[in-house]
């Protein structure tokens, strides 16, 4: 999907920042990298674009989209998983219940998608 193309990027530079320690270099290309990766984890435009006002706030932003990204793609790995269990074992109610809990707390619209693409293939006969 191209407009996840970026979420790479959001990664390498959280861990030279995060982990490594490097200051976080707020250029015009890292603006729009974190603007528009905030947008597809479900970070307001506004709260995106009041953090790209500083360093230290957008190196915040930075941390929460890729803890979004993270967490999100754990979350959904785990429902998806437990879900195929309950399929295999013929109990379509039991493997609807993991995607229905995620989908009550995923914000990241392309897990939340995957996530009832899943639920919607429990109902096709």
């Amino acid at each position: 999907m191209p407009e996840y193309e970026f979420w790479n990027q959001i990664w390498e530079l959280n861990h030279r920042v995060t982990d490594l320690g490097e200051p976080l270099a707020l250029t015009d290309e890292t603006r729009a990298l974190l603007r528009d990766t905030a947008a597809e984890v479900a970070i307001a435009p506004e709260e995106a674009a009041s953090a790209l006002q500083g360093d230290v706030s957008a190196a915040a932003l930075l941390k929460e989209i890729a803890k979004r990204i993270r967490v999100g793609s754990r979350r959904l790995s785990r429902a998806l998983i437990e879900a195929r269990k309950h399929e295999e074992a013929g109990d379509r109610d039991a493997a609807r219940a993991p995607l229905l809990a995620l989908l009550d707390v995923e914000v990241v619209p392309l897990y939340r998608e995957q996530a009832q693409i899943q639920l919607d293939a429990l109902d096709e006969p």
